[in-house]
């Protein structure tokens, strides 16, 4: 009861006042927020970044976990890239400003190979930064995952594979792989929900309003919670969290699905 009671006035109680608000002007607040360019521009950034960033940490993170795995230095590699979550967002911002200010260490390492400079946080390029960060920051915990997913598997089934003629590639295809679609389908859910929390780097960064291909739904709602435009916050937090239930509930049901079969 302490538990329930406590989920309900912190959690259901405000997000059923959000949802009342969002109706306080019947539909023209949804119709408000779906036709503001500010919440169009958030919402294609953060699916382009989410669409770009997971798939490349998921990747990036895999083929690392596999070239560390059963390694006798895998401690202290997973130590090595673990060492990004324990760093302060305010050292990560300094990083972000040595690297990629306009005469910071990326450019000088451009002018080296003849490339002419770019201006990573007032461009287009300012988008990878964003993704580069968010890879930086999450990779050491999603190869820890992948860790786990691997040690999982009973080395009896590898083995047997390895005795009946598969190749190295054919047994990480054909065994591996289909073992830790259960794995993998937690991680996406974990990767998903942190890629929100680059925003603190990007707002120290860049501030309210940074380029274009910067501004995420967490700058819009910065910004709306600042001019108190709280009609807006409230139907677009509805919306979003339609949005994150329906892909919860469909990456639970694949989960279950791979679970069954």
């Amino acid at each position: 009861m302490p538990s329930v009671f406590g989920v309900a006035l912190f959690v259901l109680i405000p997000f059923g006042w959000v949802v009342f608000t969002s109706f306080s002007k019947g539909l023209l607040n949804y119709k408000t927020v779906l036709t503001n360019e500010a919440f169009l521009l958030a919402v294609k950034n953060t699916l382009m970044f989410t669409g770009v960033g997971i798939p490349l940490l998921l990747l990036f993170s895999f083929v690392a976990a596999l070239g560390i795995y059963k390694s006798k230095y895998m401690r202290f590699l997973k130590s090595v890239y673990l060492l990004p979550m324990a760093v302060p967002t305010a050292v990560v911002v300094l990083i972000w400003k040595v690297f990629f200010h306009k005469a910071g260490i990326g450019n000088q390492i451009l002018e080296v190979f003849q490339v002419k400079p770019v201006d990573w946080l007032a461009g287009n390029a300012a988008f990878w930064v964003l993704v580069i960060s968010y890879i930086w920051k999450n990779m050491g915990y999603t190869i820890v995952l992948w860790i786990a997913g691997m040690a999982a598997i009973p080395e009896a089934v590898t083995e047997a594979a390895k005795v009946d003629g598969a190749s190295e590639w054919q047994n990480l295809w054909y065994m591996i792989l289909p073992q830790l679609k259960p794995v993998f389908y937690t991680i996406t859910m974990l990767s998903f929900l942190n890629s929100f929390k680059v925003f603190r780097e990007a707002y120290l960064v860049a501030g309210s309003y940074p380029q274009r291909s910067m501004y995420l739904l967490q700058h819009l709602f910065n910004n709306w919670f600042t001019d108190l435009e709280i009609d807006k916050m409230s139907s677009a937090a509805v919306l979003l969290a339609v949005f994150f239930a329906l892909c919860s509930l469909t990456l639970r049901n694949m989960w279950e699905k791979e679970e069954v079969s």
